[in-house]
């Protein structure tokens, strides 16, 4: 009988080198950057100045106080006089 314990190693290592390579590219892209930044310096004032800006977006309510919100009309269409109990 053959010894199946090394093919559930396979994905794992796939997962792991996965990991790893998005992990070395990110910080090579990180690298470049900075690079970058300091050769030019009107460039990177240019970038920072645009990060902020990402602020002035509005950022979208929790979907947990959506959900509470449609329960209390649920609840409100329910007791509304003239519907028929269920």
């Amino acid at each position: 009988m053959m010894d199946h314990s090394g093919i559930a190693l396979v994905p794992v290592l796939l997962k792991a080198g996965l990991i790893l390579a998005l992990i070395v590219t990110s910080l090579w892209c990180l690298v470049r950057i900075v690079k970058w930044a300091k050769g030019m310096p009107k460039a990177a004032y240019l970038v920072m100045a645009i990060f902020p800006l990402l602020s002035l977006f509005p950022i979208p309510p929790p979907v947990f106080k959506n959900v509470a919100k449609a329960k209390q009309e649920q609840r409100k269409r329910k007791e509304a006089p003239g519907d028929p109990p269920e």
